[in-house]
């Protein structure tokens, strides 16, 4: 059975997904202190650390969206309009409270074991991406296929993939440009304001389609 979204559905996720993965945040000012202070290898390899924090994220989120399916279809839809809401929220305070760009991170010299497990748990333990992968990610689950949770981790997997590319070229540019990048810190800031309408546009779309009905 094919358990990922159909045509535009998934075109949407995969630009949805890309926009917000290249707009800066705690993993992304991460990845680019690191390759800065490493080099392009530590980079790279935080960057797989970040990745699997992702992965671990979606797990998380598909078991207790699956949860809730299982006692309430209701319920699984009202996760999915709470969801929209809070995309909304998101896109707005992107406008109205910009974030500070925070190139000038301090990391301590690591192996690259180490690294790793620090990129994993510089994810992990963010409770934003815990929420954000419990608003975006139902919406583009369908009901009707079933498997839930698997329809989820399918999703968390493709977006920690396409975060793997797009995290790794900035480990990559960091690397290798890293002090044009630290004068240039303005360019991070106008990627907000691309994310920002993707968080808006997206949560009113789905609010304004509907849920799925089981």
């Amino acid at each position: 059975m094919h358990l990922l979204p159909d045509g535009t559905t998934l075109f949407i996720f995969l630009g949805a997904s890309l926009v917000l993965l290249v707009t800066p945040g705690p993993a992304v000012f991460y990845i680019v202190a690191r390759s800065i202070d490493q080099g392009r290898m530590a980079g790279l390899v935080s960057t797989l650390g970040v990745a699997a924090g992702s992965c671990v994220h979606s797990a998380a989120a598909a078991l207790g969206i699956s949860a809730l399916l299982a006692s309430s279809a209701l319920a699984f839809n009202l996760v999915k309009l709470i969801g929209a809401a809070y995309l909304i929220y998101l896109g707005v305070r992107k406008f109205l409270l910009p974030d500070p760009v925070e190139t000038d991170v301090l990391v301590a010299h690591k192996r690259l074991r180490e690294i790793f497990v620090q990129g994993v748990i510089v994810n992990v333990f963010n409770p934003k991406t815990a929420l954000f992968f419990l608003a975006f990610l139902p919406q583009f689950v369908d009901v009707a296929k079933g498997h839930v949770a698997l329809q989820m981790i399918l999703l968390g997997v493709v977006f920690a993939s396409l975060g793997i590319l797009s995290d790794g070229a900035y480990a990559i540019a960091a690397g290798s440009f890293g002090q044009w990048l630290k004068r240039h810190a303005g360019i991070l800031r106008v990627q907000r304001y691309f994310a920002g309408s993707v968080f808006i546009t997206l949560g009113v779309l789905t609010a304004a389609t509907g849920s799925s009905k089981k």
